[in-house]
């Protein structure tokens, strides 16, 4: 699995951390930070949960 952000897209709605908190963070503006592009697969069903909640659409996972 890699991960990838549009910083560009987001809306700084949250959604990422509250379901993968390991794998996304906020930086002080709100904004999404990713912590883990490559997170490990126990994190996966979480990774994806945070790409279908956003509400920008500025999560993208791509399995390997």
């Amino acid at each position: 699995m890699k991960i990838t952000i549009d910083r560009d897209r987001c809306i700084g709605a949250g959604q990422c951390v509250l379901a993968a908190p390991e794998v996304f963070d906020q930086d002080d503006d709100g904004i999404v930070a990713l912590l883990d592009a490559t997170p490990a697969a126990a994190l996966g069903s979480a990774a994806r949960d945070a790409a279908l909640l956003c509400p920008a659409a500025a999560i993208t996972v791509a399995e390997s």
